[in-house]
């Protein structure tokens, strides 16, 4: 209930009487019940919405009575367990929220334990630790990243892409994830080797689960995933495959920082995950309604790496995934 509070009062500050679109499947019922009663204590309205009411899953579309209640909403979230070949339903769902521009915490594969840890961050200070890092990164030229597994990537960036802050505070201009803690952009280069030891996104993350015993390497060049190498042949080639969907899977559509100061370790669950301190990239659809990119991709994918030590320029900014905050102005 904590972090349930957190969500409704702090993340989307709903206000009492407006009326929220609350829409679950059966696998995050427990946390969406939590939500409820979060909002039922706020004195707010909600419509639910069982995505198990309205068709098999996967779902191969965005039910229209679930697109239907996010028009009339003051606000939406979603909690809810991804499944292969859903990401146009959920990216179906999204464009709704953008369109209206409406308060939307967007929480997929949630858990009762992200509830517990992730959910309960201290979010207006991940909201100044994301405005300092933004604030750095429009003007840096280079952005290195280390692991001693193996990642070594440097990227560089265009000036005319927005860097994206999802650190809590939720908009109407911005939707987010939750638990939130993400500073993102598109990057114009990314260069060199970045080593998967942890998990990564959409499917994979429930299918394949910590790859820190079986870690999956993959090659970059001019931004470009040119490689996939795995002990787990698998996994490499439903990788590599997924990264050939389109003419975009392939291409590094986002680079990340994980800004949640709440977490302590990682929990093999990719929407926490994702959130602490650190540097990940993401595969395919750039969010080019939030950075201004002007291409697209049908897929998304997330990977993440351990223990980064990460240079903005000649900066080091994060030591084995320690903020070094008084680099940062903060402390």
């Amino acid at each position: 209930m904590p972090g349930a509070r957190n969500a409704v009062e702090t993340c989307l500050a709903v206000r009492p009487g407006e009326h929220v679109a609350l829409i679950a499947d059966e696998a995050s019922r427990v946390v969406a019940a939590s939500i409820a009663a979060a909002l039922e204590d706020r004195h707010a309205l909600y419509t639910g919405l069982l995505l198990e009411d309205f068709g098999p899953r996967p779902m191969s579309v965005a039910p229209p009575t679930v697109l239907q209640a996010l028009e009339t909403a003051d606000a939406g979230v979603m909690c809810m367990t991804p499944q292969p070949g859903e990401l146009g339903a959920r990216m179906a769902i999204v464009r709704v929220v953008e369109r209206r521009q409406i308060r939307y915490a967007h929480m997929v594969g949630v858990t009762p334990q992200i509830m517990q840890q992730g959910m309960r961050a201290d979010y207006r200070l991940v909201d100044r630790l994301s405005d300092k890092l933004r604030e750095r990164m429009l003007r840096a030229e280079t952005l290195t990243v280390k692991t001693e597994a193996g990642t070594e990537i440097a990227a560089h960036f265009d000036r005319g892409l927005d860097w994206v802050k999802t650190s809590g505070l939720i908009s109407p201009r911005y939707w987010s994830n939750l638990p939130a803690g993400e500073v993102f952009t598109t990057p114009a280069t990314v260069d060199g080797t970045f080593v998967c030891d942890a998990t990564a996104g959409d499917h994979f993350n429930g299918k394949y689960g910590d790859l820190s015993a079986t870690p999956l390497v993959l090659t970059i060049k001019g931004a470009r995933l040119v490689h996939a190498e795995c002990g787990r042949k698998e996994l490499e080639q439903e990788f590599w495959e997924y990264c050939h969907t389109d003419e975009n899977s392939d291409r590094v559509g986002e680079l990340a920082f994980g800004t949640n100061l709440g977490l302590s370790e990682m929990i093999g669950i990719l929407l926490q995950d994702e959130k602490f301190p650190g540097v990940h990239l993401a595969f395919g659809d750039p969010y080019g309604s939030q950075t201004h990119a002007d291409w697209k991709s049908k897929t998304h994918v997330d990977v993440l790496t351990r223990n980064c030590d990460v240079w903005i320029d000649d900066d080091q900014v994060i030591e084995k995934g320690r903020y070094q905050l008084e680099h940062l102005g903060l402390s």
